[in-house]
């Protein structure tokens, strides 16, 4: 018995016999699991979804203050903001987010979400893999893979572009980057094939590049060519000489360079002066609108998933990211809601011009919330000064659009302070089990790590209430 499947005895003796023609039991086992969840995740209903925009918004968004208003709660829990109706009946959110208001019948607004990790470098893991992180202290290594890992392991996406892309800006002297350490961004255990490719520039300045995806002049096809053969043989001699997962990942790594090279069209999907200008401004001439919008030519490229990590964008060393210890509403008022509001709902609005909203899922979500009460001491290890609100992850709102969901819903609610969940507590696994289902694939899928043993890689349930 593996997990939730049994291997059958017909099963061992085809097992048997493919070995004669150069595959191993455990290969073959992969295999034969690896099919049996893509037939598992068929069966679930046509896939909705041919590809997820990831919006991670790093740090813990205040989920009292953005789409779970409490307006009735005494003041130090309610905060200064207004809630305002939306394009939903019965339906309120932020005064500051004013865009999506007009947009929340496209939305499922998920009000109890909850876990009990408050560290923001394992919390991460949560949301963006589906499980605990599997030890205090651990190495990356020994993560549980993304979702987007798990999407390039069933070789997902076409063409020579990477199945599974992460924009992560950096800001030059922005103060702390802790998300580099955070963990869940990449394959785990799945090795380093199937980690992300990276990118770290800045698509709101003038010199936005990804790389150096062009020949250069002086280079002809044939010595490139060459360059190919002589690394191919390098990898050769290195593989009795270093890891194999490490090989492995680097051949893989050159060979999509080399076809990225030769491949215009896949080029220029990371061009961003390709976008009419008024598009560009549609999403913000930020940081993160730039992100979002250089998310959606990648899907639109054919790339299946693409996670965007809010930036930070280097305005302030107080309150970085989402996470508001101080400044909370001067903060969420000035440089988190109206960028979030503006990007999120341009990208919406495009996807759905494009015809491309049915068959593309948008997640927006942060790795926990912050403290019912403003000023509340020390909850997640740093305290929150008196216009602040502190780590806390035992309720929080995650919030889904597009492929496989249906629009202007909201499922769970929180207690009177958004202290706890109240209805339908809905756990980081039910979330990524409902990716994984709007994306067509089982949550019930396998995969062996490097030691050999299968893994299930999600234990949550899809939520039903938000599925269309």
């Amino acid at each position: 018995m593996f997990g939730k499947h049994l291997i059958r005895r017909r099963d061992v003796l085809r097992a048997g016999a493919v070995s004669l023609l150069g595959l191993d039991l455990p290969q073959w086992f992969q295999m034969n699991q690896l099919a049996r969840a893509q037939a598992a995740g068929e069966a679930l209903g046509r896939p909705r979804a041919k590809a997820c925009i990831f919006l991670f918004m790093w740090g813990g968004p205040a989920h009292q203050d953005t789409w779970d208003m409490k307006p009735t709660a005494p003041v130090e829990y309610r905060g200064e903001f207004q809630p305002i109706d939306t394009k939903v009946p019965g339906l309120q959110i932020c005064e500051h987010l004013p865009l999506l208001a007009q947009r929340a019948d496209r939305l499922a607004v998920i009000r109890s979400m909850t876990h009990d990790d408050v560290d923001h470098t394992s919390a991460t893991h949560y949301p963006l893999t589906g499980r605990a992180t599997p030890r205090r202290g651990g190495t990356l290594a020994e993560d549980w893979p993304s979702i987007g890992s798990v999407i390039s392991k069933l070789g997902r996406g076409r063409g020579p572009l990477p199945p599974f892309i992460s924009m992560m800006p950096v800001v030059p002297d922005g103060g702390p980057r802790f998300v580099e350490s955070s963990h869940g961004q990449g394959a785990g255990w799945l090795g380093p094939t199937h980690d992300p490719m990276r990118i770290d520039a800045d698509g709101s300045q003038p010199n936005y590049s990804v790389g150096d995806f062009a020949l250069h002049a002086d280079v002809p096809e044939s010595r490139s060519n060459g360059r190919r053969d002589l690394l191919g043989s390098i990898d050769q001699q290195l593989w009795h000489l270093e890891d194999d997962l490490r090989v492995v990942a680097r051949r893989s790594h050159y060979e999509r360079a080399f076809s990225l090279l030769s491949s215009r069209g896949a080029v220029e999907a990371f061009d961003l002066n390709r976008e009419p200008r008024a598009v560009r401004e549609r999403y913000g001439m930020n940081i993160h609108g730039q992100s979002v919008l250089q998310a959606r030519r990648l899907v639109e490229a054919g790339v299946p998933f693409v996670t965007v990590f809010w930036p930070n964008d280097g305005i302030t060393n107080v309150s970085v990211y989402w996470d508001t210890h101080n400044r909370n509403f001067i903060d969420l008022k000035t440089r988190l809601c109206p960028v979030t509001d503006q990007a999120f709902s341009a990208l919406l609005d495009d996807l759905a011009e494009r015809g491309m909203l049915d068959e593309t899922l948008i997640v927006w979500t942060g790795e926990m919330g912050r403290t019912p009460r403003v000023g509340q001491g020390v909850v997640g290890g740093a305290g929150a000064g008196r216009d602040g609100r502190d780590h806390w992850a035992s309720c929080f709102t995650s919030v889904l659009a597009g492929g496989g969901i249906q629009g202007g819903v909201v499922h769970g609610s929180s207690d009177r302070f958004a202290a706890y969940p109240a209805s339908s507590p809905t756990s980081p696994q039910d979330l990524a089990a409902t990716i994984y289902h709007c994306l067509g694939v089982s949550p019930d899928l396998q995969l062996r790590d490097n030691l050999g043993r299968p893994l299930t890689i999600c234990d949550g349930t899809p939520i039903q209430p938000i599925l269309a």
